[in-house]
Protein backbone atom coordinates (compact mmCIF):
# COMPACT_ATOMS: atom_id res chain seq x y z
CA UNK A 1 0.00 0.00 0.00
CA UNK A 2 1.12 3.87 -0.58
CA UNK A 3 2.00 5.79 1.94
CA UNK A 4 -0.10 9.12 1.71
CA UNK A 5 3.57 10.75 2.50
CA UNK A 6 4.85 9.19 -1.20
CA UNK A 7 1.89 9.42 -3.07
CA UNK A 8 2.13 11.40 -6.51
CA UNK A 9 1.49 15.07 -7.71
CA UNK A 10 -1.84 15.45 -6.54
CA UNK A 11 -4.28 16.47 -9.55
CA UNK A 12 -7.24 16.89 -6.73
CA UNK A 13 -8.06 18.86 -4.39
CA UNK A 14 -7.07 18.91 0.26
CA UNK A 15 -10.54 19.03 1.82
CA UNK A 16 -10.42 20.36 5.50
CA UNK A 17 -13.69 19.68 7.21
CA UNK A 18 -13.79 22.17 10.60
CA UNK A 19 -16.08 21.99 12.92
CA UNK A 20 -19.29 20.24 10.98
CA UNK A 21 -22.64 20.26 12.77
CA UNK A 22 -25.56 18.85 10.67
CA UNK A 23 -29.11 19.14 12.72
CA UNK A 24 -32.05 17.66 10.67
CA UNK A 25 -35.58 18.75 12.44
CA UNK A 26 -34.56 18.55 15.96
CA UNK A 27 -32.33 15.72 15.57
CA UNK A 28 -28.03 16.37 15.80
CA UNK A 29 -26.86 14.00 12.68
CA UNK A 30 -22.92 15.24 13.03
CA UNK A 31 -21.45 17.08 15.30
CA UNK A 32 -18.08 19.10 15.65
CA UNK A 33 -16.74 16.69 12.79
CA UNK A 34 -13.22 17.89 11.77
CA UNK A 35 -10.98 16.16 9.96
CA UNK A 36 -8.49 16.78 6.60
CA UNK A 37 -8.21 14.76 3.49
CA UNK A 38 -5.04 14.86 1.91
CA UNK A 39 -4.90 16.03 -1.83
CA UNK A 40 -4.13 13.10 -3.94
CA UNK A 41 -4.90 10.25 -1.81
CA UNK A 42 -7.95 7.39 -0.84
CA UNK A 43 -9.27 8.36 2.11
CA UNK A 44 -11.92 5.55 3.50
CA UNK A 45 -14.46 6.69 6.19
CA UNK A 46 -15.90 3.93 8.21
CA UNK A 47 -18.03 3.56 10.93
CA UNK A 48 -21.94 2.34 11.94
CA UNK A 49 -25.12 2.75 9.72
CA UNK A 50 -26.69 5.63 10.82
CA UNK A 51 -23.50 7.15 12.12
CA UNK A 52 -23.40 10.00 10.00
CA UNK A 53 -21.65 9.28 7.24
CA UNK A 54 -23.57 9.88 3.88
CA UNK A 55 -24.97 12.66 5.49
CA UNK A 56 -21.52 14.21 5.37
CA UNK A 57 -20.83 13.80 1.58
CA UNK A 58 -23.79 15.40 1.15
CA UNK A 59 -22.87 18.22 2.99
CA UNK A 60 -19.48 18.11 0.51
CA UNK A 61 -21.63 17.26 -2.39
CA UNK A 62 -23.74 20.90 -1.16
CA UNK A 63 -26.49 19.04 -0.57
CA UNK A 64 -27.15 19.57 2.88
CA UNK A 65 -27.07 22.75 4.91
CA UNK A 66 -24.69 22.63 7.81
CA UNK A 67 -22.30 25.03 9.95
CA UNK A 68 -18.79 24.90 10.39
CA UNK A 69 -16.40 25.44 7.74
CA UNK A 70 -15.84 22.96 4.45
CA UNK A 71 -12.83 23.92 1.84
CA UNK A 72 -11.61 22.66 -1.08
CA UNK A 73 -8.10 23.67 -2.01
CA UNK A 74 -7.48 22.94 -5.54
CA UNK A 75 -4.38 22.76 -7.17
CA UNK A 76 -5.29 23.80 -10.62
CA UNK A 77 -7.75 24.73 -13.11
CA UNK A 78 -9.54 21.54 -12.84
CA UNK A 79 -12.47 21.51 -10.56
CA UNK A 80 -14.72 18.23 -11.60
CA UNK A 81 -16.00 15.86 -8.95
CA UNK A 82 -17.41 12.36 -9.65
CA UNK A 83 -20.08 11.22 -7.03
CA UNK A 84 -21.05 7.12 -6.90
CA UNK A 85 -24.01 6.86 -5.01
CA UNK A 86 -24.52 3.49 -2.88
CA UNK A 87 -27.40 2.14 -5.28
CA UNK A 88 -29.56 2.96 -7.67
CA UNK A 89 -32.86 3.20 -7.37
CA UNK A 90 -35.54 3.05 -10.63
CA UNK A 91 -38.30 1.40 -12.14
CA UNK A 92 -36.49 -2.09 -13.33
CA UNK A 93 -39.65 -2.46 -15.35
CA UNK A 94 -38.41 0.59 -17.86
CA UNK A 95 -36.77 -0.19 -21.15
CA UNK A 96 -33.71 1.50 -20.28
CA UNK A 97 -30.49 0.26 -21.45
CA UNK A 98 -27.01 1.02 -20.10
CA UNK A 99 -26.27 2.94 -23.05
CA UNK A 100 -29.50 5.14 -22.53
CA UNK A 101 -28.58 5.32 -18.25
CA UNK A 102 -25.28 6.62 -19.43
CA UNK A 103 -26.39 8.66 -22.07
CA UNK A 104 -28.98 10.09 -19.54
CA UNK A 105 -26.04 11.06 -17.26
CA UNK A 106 -23.15 11.88 -19.06
CA UNK A 107 -24.18 13.96 -21.82
CA UNK A 108 -26.20 17.54 -22.67
CA UNK A 109 -27.85 15.80 -25.34
CA UNK A 110 -31.14 14.70 -24.45
CA UNK A 111 -31.17 10.68 -23.66
CA UNK A 112 -33.92 9.39 -26.12
CA UNK A 113 -32.11 11.36 -29.33
CA UNK A 114 -28.93 8.59 -28.15
CA UNK A 115 -24.97 8.66 -27.93
CA UNK A 116 -23.49 11.82 -28.96
CA UNK A 117 -20.42 11.53 -31.07
CA UNK A 118 -18.69 14.05 -28.56
CA UNK A 119 -19.85 11.98 -25.49
CA UNK A 120 -19.44 8.65 -27.39
CA UNK A 121 -15.35 7.70 -26.92
CA UNK A 122 -15.60 8.65 -23.16
CA UNK A 123 -18.20 6.69 -22.36
CA UNK A 124 -17.22 3.73 -24.28
CA UNK A 125 -14.03 4.26 -22.43
CA UNK A 126 -15.79 4.29 -19.14
CA UNK A 127 -17.71 1.09 -19.68
CA UNK A 128 -14.58 -0.52 -21.04
CA UNK A 129 -12.75 0.26 -17.91
CA UNK A 130 -15.58 -1.52 -15.88
CA UNK A 131 -16.08 -4.73 -17.70
CA UNK A 132 -19.43 -3.66 -18.78
CA UNK A 133 -18.66 -2.55 -22.61
CA UNK A 134 -20.21 -5.68 -24.25
CA UNK A 135 -23.15 -5.34 -22.14
CA UNK A 136 -23.94 -1.49 -23.44
CA UNK A 137 -27.75 -3.28 -25.20
CA UNK A 138 -28.73 -4.51 -21.91
CA UNK A 139 -31.89 -3.02 -20.02
CA UNK A 140 -30.40 -1.88 -17.04
CA UNK A 141 -32.95 -3.64 -14.90
CA UNK A 142 -31.89 -6.98 -16.34
CA UNK A 143 -28.67 -6.28 -14.78
CA UNK A 144 -27.30 -8.20 -11.87
CA UNK A 145 -26.40 -5.76 -8.72
CA UNK A 146 -23.28 -6.13 -9.12
CA UNK A 147 -23.29 -5.14 -12.89
CA UNK A 148 -25.72 -2.20 -12.24
CA UNK A 149 -22.71 -1.00 -9.73
CA UNK A 150 -20.39 -1.24 -12.37
CA UNK A 151 -21.99 1.16 -14.48
CA UNK A 152 -22.70 3.31 -11.72
CA UNK A 153 -18.81 3.51 -11.35
CA UNK A 154 -18.62 4.11 -15.40
CA UNK A 155 -20.71 7.23 -14.92
CA UNK A 156 -18.64 8.82 -11.93
CA UNK A 157 -15.41 8.56 -14.27
CA UNK A 158 -17.02 10.89 -16.75
CA UNK A 159 -15.94 13.76 -16.71
CA UNK A 160 -12.56 12.73 -15.53
CA UNK A 161 -12.52 13.53 -12.16
CA UNK A 162 -10.12 15.16 -9.62
CA UNK A 163 -11.82 14.32 -6.87
CA UNK A 164 -14.44 11.15 -6.96
CA UNK A 165 -16.87 10.79 -4.08
CA UNK A 166 -17.93 6.94 -3.64
CA UNK A 167 -20.93 5.83 -0.88
CA UNK A 168 -20.13 2.03 -0.43
CA UNK A 169 -19.14 1.25 -3.94
CA UNK A 170 -18.13 -2.13 -3.32
CA UNK A 171 -21.79 -3.51 -1.60
CA UNK A 172 -23.17 -5.15 -3.85
CA UNK A 173 -20.11 -6.17 -6.20
CA UNK A 174 -18.88 -9.49 -6.69
CA UNK A 175 -15.50 -11.22 -7.25
CA UNK A 176 -14.64 -9.81 -10.08
CA UNK A 177 -16.41 -6.44 -10.04
CA UNK A 178 -14.39 -6.11 -6.77
CA UNK A 179 -10.98 -6.74 -8.66
CA UNK A 180 -12.26 -4.35 -11.08
CA UNK A 181 -12.47 -1.66 -8.46
CA UNK A 182 -9.44 -2.08 -7.23
CA UNK A 183 -7.85 -1.35 -10.08
CA UNK A 184 -9.50 1.12 -10.51
CA UNK A 185 -8.63 2.73 -7.25
CA UNK A 186 -5.09 2.61 -8.19
CA UNK A 187 -5.56 3.90 -11.39
CA UNK A 188 -7.00 7.30 -9.31
CA UNK A 189 -3.84 6.75 -7.05
CA UNK A 190 -1.53 6.99 -9.05
CA UNK A 191 -3.20 9.85 -11.48
CA UNK A 192 -3.44 11.63 -8.10
CA UNK A 193 -7.10 11.80 -7.95
CA UNK A 194 -8.63 12.83 -4.34
CA UNK A 195 -10.52 9.75 -3.08
CA UNK A 196 -13.14 10.12 -0.63
CA UNK A 197 -14.68 6.70 0.06
CA UNK A 198 -17.13 5.31 2.24
CA UNK A 199 -16.34 1.20 2.80
CA UNK A 200 -18.39 -1.53 5.20
CA UNK A 201 -15.56 -3.53 4.08
CA UNK A 202 -12.84 -3.16 6.71
CA UNK A 203 -10.03 -5.44 4.94
CA UNK A 204 -10.81 -3.79 1.71
CA UNK A 205 -9.60 -0.55 3.28
CA UNK A 206 -6.99 -1.39 5.29
CA UNK A 207 -5.39 -2.68 1.90
CA UNK A 208 -6.16 0.00 -0.10
CA UNK A 209 -6.71 2.91 1.84
CA UNK A 210 -4.39 5.79 2.60
CA UNK A 211 -6.13 6.99 5.69
CA UNK A 212 -8.95 6.31 7.98
CA UNK A 213 -11.92 8.16 9.48
CA UNK A 214 -14.05 6.31 11.71
CA UNK A 215 -17.31 8.37 12.01
CA UNK A 216 -20.14 7.97 14.80
CA UNK A 217 -21.66 11.38 14.70
CA UNK A 218 -18.19 12.16 15.88
CA UNK A 219 -14.85 11.87 14.64
CA UNK A 220 -13.68 8.86 17.06
CA UNK A 221 -10.50 8.04 15.05
CA UNK A 222 -8.27 9.97 12.10
CA UNK A 223 -5.52 7.83 11.21
CA UNK A 224 -3.49 5.34 8.84
CA UNK A 225 -5.20 1.96 8.53
CA UNK A 226 -3.19 -0.12 10.59
CA UNK A 227 -2.99 2.56 13.43
CA UNK A 228 -7.11 3.19 13.05
CA UNK A 229 -8.73 -0.38 12.36
CA UNK A 230 -7.45 -2.26 15.64
CA UNK A 231 -9.74 -4.10 17.70
CA UNK A 232 -9.95 -1.78 20.52
CA UNK A 233 -10.93 1.27 18.09
CA UNK A 234 -13.12 -0.80 15.84
CA UNK A 235 -14.69 -2.19 19.17
CA UNK A 236 -15.28 1.25 20.33
CA UNK A 237 -16.24 2.55 17.20
CA UNK A 238 -18.87 -0.06 16.36
CA UNK A 239 -20.20 -1.39 19.80
CA UNK A 240 -22.37 1.30 20.51
CA UNK A 241 -25.01 2.95 18.29
CA UNK A 242 -24.83 6.65 17.16
CA UNK A 243 -25.86 8.96 19.20
CA UNK A 244 -29.09 11.19 17.39
CA UNK A 245 -29.46 13.87 19.72
CA UNK A 246 -32.76 15.49 19.94
CA UNK A 247 -32.45 19.32 20.81
CA UNK A 248 -34.44 20.87 23.74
Amino acid sequence: MTAAANLPAACGPRIEFAGIDLTLGRTRILEQVSFSVAAGSVHAIVGPNGGGKSSLIKTLLGQMPHQGRLTLHWPGAGDVIGYVPQALEFDRGLPMTVDDFMAAMCQHRPAFLGLSRRAQPAIDAALARVGMLAKRKRRMGALSGGERQRVLLAQGLIPEPQLLVLDEPMSALDEAGIQVFEQLLLGWRQAGTTVLWIEHDLQAVLRLADRVTGLSRQVLFDAPPAQALTPERLLGLFSVHPRSESLA
